[in-house]
């Protein structure tokens, strides 16, 4: 959000309390106590005020008293005042005094005045509910009449006019207050949900922590029995192959040469399948690719046992989050791993078919197939399904029927993916892929 565009935060000013008013309604208080103090003031010192209040008749005189002690008993009344309905009949009662003070007050004839009688009507709702707002206003009306006897001159037409303006100066600020307390509530209710939320974000945050430690154990405990199986024969035959020639380098020299290069082919077929395996676990920016270029590489580095890797890729690759790309990855690992160490054949065929909707591998190999418990979660396929599920992919193994055995895995695209490749393969692109070359 642009600087500009922000709001600062006024629910401080709005805020409910029980023993306290709102400090907008605070500040609406002793803002109209200072403003008439001061319209007095600047009145009083006047020549002709003087002069005027001189002649004044004595009930209009006794009514400015009343109407001054008025405002000075609200001005002691009102840090005293609840804004509950909870509050205890005593403090209701000072709340009710209130009321009729502030209309007690109007007759100073002082326009500011009105702001106290918005104040109490607040007041009235706060803690008397629409009762009170009702009752304030016929009370309101009623002081408002009473003009006519305290100034004739004012006659019965103002003084209706008089009172119809104060039951909409009432109404209006208990329809304001009952907005005020809308508008509290909910600000109370964000900032309920906004501590509720950020204690989800932790939450699930500590979860991604958890659950990214889990996969990463789970894939070294992987890595760990497939380089035990693979390398670990090698160097076990390789061990067997030296013993032999150091047993036979007297009595059999030549058999032991033959152990010899038996067991430099072994070291050589370790060094490539470590090879794979150092390349396969180095992580895709690592790399310096994403996308379709990770895969092909990853295929390319697949260079070993004599056989054949044909790589196709097919349409534009779509924008993956970290994790669905990373499946990609590691599904076209667990498929070309099985086919060059379980097949059993001389050509493995690899398709990558990328479209907005997501990314497809296929991996399909020309071997002797694979029974059917292994084809359903053997070859390291249970753990591959549990990755791929979750991105809500889906996995398909099956036994082709001219001999062989496919593998398709399907990443669909997420909308909100972030940090997965982006760029564009050329359609029908092949590349073929001859075992032998170095890593």
């Amino acid at each position: 959000m642009r600087k500009n565009d922000s709001l600062p935060d006024l629910s401080s000013w709005i805020a409910l309390r029980e023993d306290r008013a709102p400090r907008v309604l605070d500040l609406l208080f002793w803002g109209t106590v200072l403003t008439t103090a001061l319209t007095f003031v600047a009145v009083f010192t006047t020549e002709n005020v003087k002069e005027e209040l001189s002649s004044l008749e004595p009930h209009l005189a006794a009514a400015i008293l009343t109407s001054a002690g008025a405002l000075l008993s609200a001005l002691v009344l009102w840090p005293f005042l609840p804004w509950s309905p909870r509050a205890s009949w005593p403090r209701k009662a000072a709340s009710a005094l209130f009321l009729v003070t502030a209309l007690g007050a109007v007759f100073l004839g002082q326009s500011t005045i009105f702001l106290l009688v918005c104040v109490a009507s607040m007041n009235a709702v706060a803690v008397f509910g629409l009762a009170g707002l009702f009752g304030y206003a016929a009370l309101a009306a009623g002081s408002s009449l009473i003009m006519v006897a305290v100034v004739p001159d004012n006659g019965l037409a103002i003084s209706l006019v008089y009172a119809a303006g104060t039951l909409f100066l009432v109404f209006l600020s208990g329809m304001v207050f009952i907005g005020l307390v809308v508008a509290s509530q909910r600000a109370e209710r964000t900032r309920g949900l906004l501590a509720e939320l950020e204690e989800a974000h932790a939450e699930l945050r500590r979860h991604a922590d958890r659950v990214r430690e889990l996969t990463v154990a789970e894939e070294r405990a992987r890595m760990s029995r497939e380089m035990h199986d693979s390398t670990g024969h090698y160097l076990t035959a390789l061990t067997m192959c030296l013993s032999n020639a150091l047993r036979f380098r007297t009595a059999r020299p030549d058999a032991a040469w033959d152990e010899v290069e038996q067991a430099r082919e072994l070291a050589r077929e370790a060094l490539t399948d470590t090879r794979r395996w150092v390349r396969a676990l180095r992580p895709l920016q690592l790399e310096g690719r994403a996308g379709a270029a990770a895969m092909r590489a990853m295929a390319e580095s697949f260079d070993g046992g004599g056989v054949q890797i044909a790589f196709t890729e097919s349409g534009s690759w779509p924008e993956l989050s970290q994790e669905a790309e990373l499946v990609c990855y590691r599904a076209l690992q667990e498929g070309l791993t099985n086919a060059m160490r379980h097949s059993g054949g001389d050509r493995v065929e690899v398709a990558v078919a990328a479209s907005p909707e997501g990314v497809s591998v296929t991996v399909a190999d020309n071997g002797g197939g694979a029974e059917e418990a292994a084809a359903r979660s053997g070859f390291g396929l249970r753990g591959l399904r549990e990755r791929v599920a979750s991105v809500d992919g889906s996995v398909h193994a099956e036994n082709l029927p001219g001999g062989g055995f496919q593998l398709r895995v399907t990443v669909p695209a997420g909308a909100a993916g972030k940090g997965g490749g982006t760029g564009t393969a050329p359609t029908g692109r092949t590349a073929t892929v001859t075992a032998g070359g170095a890593v």
